[in-house]
């Protein structure tokens, strides 16, 4: 897999536009003030099977933030936390069960601000040795994989709207079977599907 890795950390080494939940949305903005709170999320893509995957979490239909949606592995950075990657790699362990000796760090994208009020950073890793995933209980309802060339297909990508806040708000999505993949999550995956491919 080292061909998919130099093409990967290629990738992101041309990856500098950040991303929001306001890129379709410019006439909402967080209020004036607004702090916003750093995160970090595990991009991780295993590459041990018949084909590489993008391991992805269905959240707890419980939790206060994005109940219920899909999403990476990770959360926001705490006190204890060197940085995003660390942050991404204990809360992948946390909510998967995922050790650190499996991932290969490549790199990670542009931060994603979201309207709930995180600057997220999206760590890109490989995961090249099997592990036994595990839902981490009240906060992961469904751990899954996404075959990544899904994941890379721009054409698969959509925009898509709901009211929210009593206002429609636009977002992409890129479903996959049973799975819809929507708002941050979507949007940084598009964000990296561009990046894989420059004539995006």
């Amino acid at each position: 897999m080292s061909a998919l890795a130099d093409k990967i950390a290629e990738a992101l080494s041309r990856s500098t536009w950040e991303t929001s939940d306001f890129d379709l949305n410019p006439e909402t903005r967080l209020d004036a003030g607004c702090k916003l709170r750093p995160a970090g999320v595990l991009l991780g893509i295993e590459t041990f099977g018949q084909r590489p995957e993008v391991l992805l979490t269905k959240r707890s239909s419980a939790l206060k933030h994005h109940p219920g949606q899909i999403a990476f592995p990770g959360g926001k950075v705490d006190p204890t936390d060197e940085d995003a990657t660390a942050a991404a790699l204990r809360e992948a362990w946390e909510e998967v069960a995922l050790p650190c000796d499996r991932t290969r760090i490549l790199g990670q994208l542009p931060q994603h601000e979201t309207v709930t009020g995180f600057r997220v950073t999206p760590i890109v890793a490989l995961i090249e040795r099997p592990f036994e995933s595990r839902s981490e209980i009240g906060e992961v309802a469904e751990v899954f994989r996404v075959p990544l060339d899904h994941v890379l297909d721009i054409s698969r990508y959509q925009v898509q709207s709901r009211i929210w806040r009593g206002s429609r708000r636009y977002y992409f999505t890129v479903p996959f079977g049973p799975y819809y993949v929507w708002g941050a999550t979507a949007r940084m995956l598009r964000g990296f599907a561009a990046a894989m491919d420059p004539r995006q």
